[in-house]
């Protein structure tokens, strides 16, 4: 018989099984949902290299209808 596998949860690292667990990666709802809020209030960033506005990184609008 294997051992049941364990994590740590990457909100709270409490150590919990793997198997069986509806809330997984987390521990329980309650890491799921203040992750979830994480998210929603966008405290997560990925890093990028901001870009200047100007003229040349505009797309051109184009309304799809052509002009006659």
């Amino acid at each position: 018989m294997t051992a049941a596998r364990k994590h740590k949860c990457p909100r709270c690292k409490t150590e919990t099984a793997w198997e069986n667990n509806p809330d997984r990666p987390f521990c329980s709802e309650k890491c799921r949902m203040i992750d979830l809020g994480h998210w929603a209030d966008e405290a997560y960033r990925i890093p990028t290299e901001e870009q200047p506005m100007s003229e040349e990184n505009l797309i051109p609008f184009q309304s799809g209808e052509s002009e006659e």
